[in-house]
């Protein structure tokens, strides 16, 4: 119960299809688990419905709303929904994100930029735009943004990377701002997971065999050559979101295996 009585906001609570969890399924339902409400937000509400079937099957509370975070009315819609049907927002973590379309700096087409820069940074920076308000006046909060080890590591995908360095900076940028109303805004940056968004948009983009991508996957990262799951990223966030972590803000916080202590080798 390390959320005992928590209201807690997931962006992204839905997920990919695909034979494993995702960062905000995991996420939601930890929170469920430890004691926090949960306002289930996706862009695939039928998808954030089997969230909440989930965790009302283990005796916790969530509701789900529909919102596209490309829409800055959607996103005022998510705190004022949670504000109405929980009367405070004590938690907001953003888990959504996307990569297809992307490309080098020669070949990306500047359409898929723009959508890839208006839902992995613009989106979270406008549901932050309208939680925060809340949250002042409360003179408390938690706010965890899910970032990408791309952010600080060589990819081909350019939006991508940059889109993710730029949720680091903003995160820096929410949490230097909002410290004295008691504010904490924190990043975590995992690495290769065994996620569907991951496996799946891979496996369409390559074309590759999905256990030839867990393979390789596997073989890239240090810690046991083995890649992680949702759940270590669901875990961190809990740490993150919970009142052990009432002292630290500003953090940039790799969920990795090792990949980031690559750097320079």
């Amino acid at each position: 119960m390390r959320l005992k009585d928590k209201i807690a906001i997931v962006v992204g609570a839905g997920q990919t299809p695909g034979d494993t969890i995702g960062n905000g399924r995991a996420t939601a339902l930890l929170f469920a688990r430890e004691g926090a409400s949960v306002l289930l937000v996706d862009r695939d509400e039928g998808s954030a419905a089997e969230t909440m079937a989930m965790i009302a099957n283990e005796g916790g509370i969530a509701s789900t709303l529909r919102a596209d975070i490309t829409s800055e009315n959607d996103c005022a819609a998510i705190a004022a929904t949670c504000i109405e049907h929980y009367g405070r927002i004590d938690i907001l973590q953003n888990n959504v994100g996307i990569g297809l379309g992307d490309g080098g700096v020669s070949s990306l087409e500047a359409d898929n930029w723009d959508t890839i820069m208006a839902v992995n940074l613009k989106g979270m920076w406008m549901t932050c735009k309208y939680v925060i308000p809340h949250m002042r006046k409360a003179r408390a909060g938690a706010i965890v943004n899910i970032s990408s080890g791309a952010a600080v590591m060589a990819v081909a995908a350019i939006a991508y990377k940059v889109s993710k360095a730029g949720v680091n900076a903003l995160t820096h940028a929410i949490a230097w701002g909002n410290g004295k109303y008691g504010i904490r805004a924190n990043t975590i940056m995992p690495g290769l997971l065994d996620t569907p968004m991951a496996i799946e948009s891979h496996h369409i983009g390559t074309g590759k065999d999905r256990d030839q991508l867990r393979a390789e996957r596997n073989a890239a990262v240090p810690l046991a050559n083995r890649m992680g799951t949702a759940w270590d990223t669901a875990y961190a966030s809990l740490f993150l979101a919970s009142d052990e972590a009432r002292f630290i803000t500003g953090v940039v916080l790799p969920v990795d295996g090792g990949q980031a202590a690559r750097i320079g080798f």
